[in-house]
């Protein structure tokens, strides 16, 4: 993987981890193109050839509806991304990308949300609305974030995010983002969320396995506990919109991952790191588990640490 400094950094406080965070979005900055867009297609090509029934899920009378987010993005990309997409409607490709759908299956080229789905990096979520709330109806979801799209397929809002603490049914948080959903109009918005990881594979469906560091004898997800060679920061970007007609509403996943010990080379190392490390801190025990961090908080706030005193 190519070092270069992270994209985003919500660790540095602008966004807390378990709220939900929502900002406006300008739609010239809706989706993002950058340098790993031609190795994140190809691992979509790869997921889709051998695990699409993981991968991609749908309600056939949601078509319309991925037809739209096809032609939005056909017009939206070749116009805002010319550099690396050109075309329009059908004819959209992804410049060095040639033959993407032809490697299809038969079932999944006829489906545009997957054809969508391999113009960009995002993973592309479908929600509609029914007397149940808004519900997962369609979804290609080749970069999961410890969750299983066949498992959240067809359940409503509230469901999908029983397990994320304080997030479950009849919670106020779980509320409020039904309300979001109902009001958003024209308007996109966007959120952050972030996890650690072992490792730099964007398919993570789940949370890692523990092993046991031999020098400690303690539990931990990084192979013998080495935080500097194996902690990945993934960053997810998300962005919501109401699409026009459908009026179902488009959910976007963008993954960034990045080496922990990237930060070291940031030129706000400091300021980053000791964020970073409250916020770890600042995490219950609930929280910690849902995010797979229990056995290594410790170690990952040392590690921060640290770099704050070799700053």
């Amino acid at each position: 993987m190519t070092i270069r400094q992270p994209t985003h950094t919500p660790y540095d406080g602008s966004f807390k981890l378990f709220t939900i965070g929502l900002k406006p979005l300008e739609l010239d900055r809706w989706i993002e193109v950058d340098e790993f867009l031609l190795p994140h297609l190809a691992e979509k090509q790869r997921l889709y050839a051998e695990i699409a029934e993981k991968v991609f899920v749908e309600e056939y009378d949601t078509r319309d509806a991925q037809r739209e987010v096809l032609d939005l993005l056909a017009a939206y990309l070749p116009a805002k991304h010319p550099e690396s997409h050109r075309g329009d409607g059908s004819a959209i490709e992804v410049v060095g990308l040639n033959g993407a759908t032809r490697e299809l299956s038969p079932e999944l080229r006829e489906a545009p949300l997957v054809r969508a789905s391999l113009l960009v990096q995002e993973d592309l979520i479908l929600m509609r609305r029914d007397d149940s709330g808004w519900r997962l109806a369609a979804g290609s979801l080749c970069f999961p974030s410890s969750w299983s799209l066949r498992e959240k397929f067809g359940k409503p809002l509230q469901q999908i995010h029983a397990p994320v603490p304080g997030f479950g049914p009849g919670t106020r948080p779980a509320e409020v983002i039904n309300r979001m959903f109902d009001g958003l109009q024209g308007q996109a918005v966007e959120r952050f969320n972030w996890s650690i990881q072992a490792g730099d594979a964007l398919y993570h469906p789940l949370s890692n396995i523990q092993r046991v560091d031999r020098a400690t004898n303690r539990p931990t997800r990084f192979p013998d506990g080495d935080i500097n060679a194996h902690a990945f920061i993934r960053v997810e970007r998300q962005t919501l919109r109401k699409l026009p007609v459908s009026r179902d509403i488009l959910f976007t996943i963008r993954i960034h991952l990045d080496p922990l010990a990237v930060l070291a080379r940031h030129p706000d190392k400091a300021a980053l790191a000791a964020s970073f490390a409250e916020q770890l801190n600042a995490l219950d025990q609930a929280q910690l588990d849902y995010k797979g961090l229990t056995a290594d908080r410790d170690r990952l706030v040392a590690f921060l640490a640290g770099m704050v005193e070799a700053a």
